[in-house]
């Protein structure tokens, strides 16, 4: 790499100089590493479609309703009291992406990423099957619009559109839940015109990301891709060239000993250009549009195996790696954020054991103040609002603690059903010798079933003696 080829760095691969896109044509690839990816991947996506339609303790394995404020991970529901797990949850995420971009760069984006698994592992292969590799594609645009331009056209547009339509509809299923998505797709259209709008959106949108968007969403607007800018430094482990090794660049002659002749191993290919879904040359170095999918790696691999050379010309490592040779470093950057990262799951997992499975509040009425009745005795109206975690029903019952003191219920059978929330009025009622300088504590229990699955304390007021 040198000083004049740094103006690449200036400009995203993909706008040309007149302010117009560049359209990527990525080459077929194929070799070891891709085997792998598409393995990962094919898991990843029956993962991600079966995950909806999977029922645990009678509950989908993955929910996110933000509609009715529920979520469900693996079975387990979570509630609006129970955001500051979520939150925590979000803290722990973004210090693991922190970590791992630092220690990997951006190797998430290449091989876990839903956006490059759908383009790379979906889109492009239907693409590839309809139009043929890179250079058929590129005559078949340019050609005229003749018979063979329109139904292929056609095809691959209407293909892409009912997969689009097909992960719109698991998307949505993770939305609002597999069993509400069922009742939307087939109840009458009538009586479910806002799913079916819905749906039609989704499905839209994810048909413009695949279909046109592309690789602009990874080098354009996803925030992760800048944000790998300001995490990576030189003993990041990314995929790199090797520019030791493959400098001076030159074409290939057989028989010829180019060390002797002064060339490095790269002899300009161009092979890791033509395979890449961002339309980068990865040997001007690490770049925010490299999303680490190690395409050019199995190319150039393949290549050098051709021309009798070492395979990792492009390889993972670090700049570091590359220019002294030397291995992976546990720096005090990586030390401290896995330490942090450590410290936070512990915490995390604290705060998920401990978690009730009910949640009580109560407070008294908002506008109302103490009444006295024709015996003397002093009453505040109270509202409880209950929650309950659990797949069980509970009749619930309350008692105060002060013998002196008796609850008086709005409603008189309460039932608690279950991973609902209960809000109720009731009265409670004291003699006015309990009053202490206007007000004294209390402390209500609640039942449920019988048992005590809560307790809490709150004031009663009352006049000043």
């Amino acid at each position: 790499m040198f000083e004049d080829e740094e103006e690449f760095r200036d400009h995203v691969s993909t706008i040309g100089a007149d302010g117009k896109r560049i359209w990527v044509y990525a080459k077929k690839i194929a070799g070891p590493y891709f085997n792998k990816r598409q393995i990962l991947s094919y898991l990843l996506l029956a993962f991600l479609f079966i995950a909806p339609h999977i029922k645990v303790g009678g509950h989908q394995l993955l929910l996110f309703n933000l509609l009715e404020r529920k979520f469900i991970i693996f079975g387990k529901v979570f509630w609006p009291q129970d955001m500051y797990l979520l939150a925590f949850a979000l803290i722990i995420m973004v210090v693991f992406i922190i970590l791992f971009t630092v220690i990997f760069g951006r190797l998430f984006c290449g091989w876990v990423c839903p956006q490059t698994i759908f383009m790379e592992m979906i889109f492009r292969r239907i693409e590839f099957w309809i139009e043929g590799d890179w250079t058929h594609q590129k005559k078949l645009d340019k050609q005229k619009w003749d018979w063979e331009k329109i139904w292929k056209k056609t095809l691959k547009h209407a293909i892409f559109w009912v997969i689009s339509f097909l992960i719109a509809n698991t998307f949505l299923a993770y939305i609002i839940g597999s069993d509400e998505l069922w009742k939307i797709q087939t109840d009458p259209i009538a009586e479910h015109i806002g799913g079916l709008i819905s749906l039609v959106i989704f499905t839209t949108v994810f048909y413009f990301v695949f279909s046109k968007l592309r690789e602009q969403v990874c080098t354009t607007i996803c925030p992760y891709g800048r944000l790998q800018g300001v995490l990576l430094d030189q003993n990041s482990m990314v995929v790199a060239y090797d520019y030791v090794r493959g400098e001076t660049r030159s074409k290939f002659r057989k028989d010829e000993v180019r060390s002797e002749a002064g060339k490095g191993d790269c002899i300009d290919c161009n092979q890791c250009v033509q395979v890449c879904p961002t339309g980068i040359d990865i040997r001007n170095g690490t770049q925010l549009e490299c999303v680490n999918c190690t395409a050019c790696m199995d190319a150039c691999d393949h290549i050098m195996t051709s021309v009798g050379t070492d395979k990792g010309l492009i390889r993972i490592e670090s700049e570091n790696g590359i220019k002294n040779g030397t291995s992976f470093q546990w720096t005090k950057r990586v030390i401290s954020y896995t330490i942090l990262q450590i410290i936070l799951i512990a915490a995390f997992v604290a705060l998920l054991v401990t978690r009730k499975d009910f949640e009580t509040n109560i407070n008294r009425q908002r506008g109302t103040t103490y009444q006295t009745n024709q015996k003397g005795m002093l009453s505040n109206i109270f509202e409880i609002n209950l929650t309950n975690k659990t797949n069980k029903d509970y009749k619930i019952t309350l008692e105060v603690e002060n013998p002196k003191a008796e609850i008086e219920m709005v409603v008189k059978d309460l039932t608690l059903e279950k991973e609902s929330l209960l809000k109720e009025r009731f009265i409670v009622k004291m003699p006015y010798s309990e009053m202490e300088n206007g007000m004294k504590k209390i402390t209500i229990r609640v039942l449920g079933n019988g048992k005590l699955i809560e307790e809490t304390t709150t004031k009663f007021i009352g006049p000043m003696l």
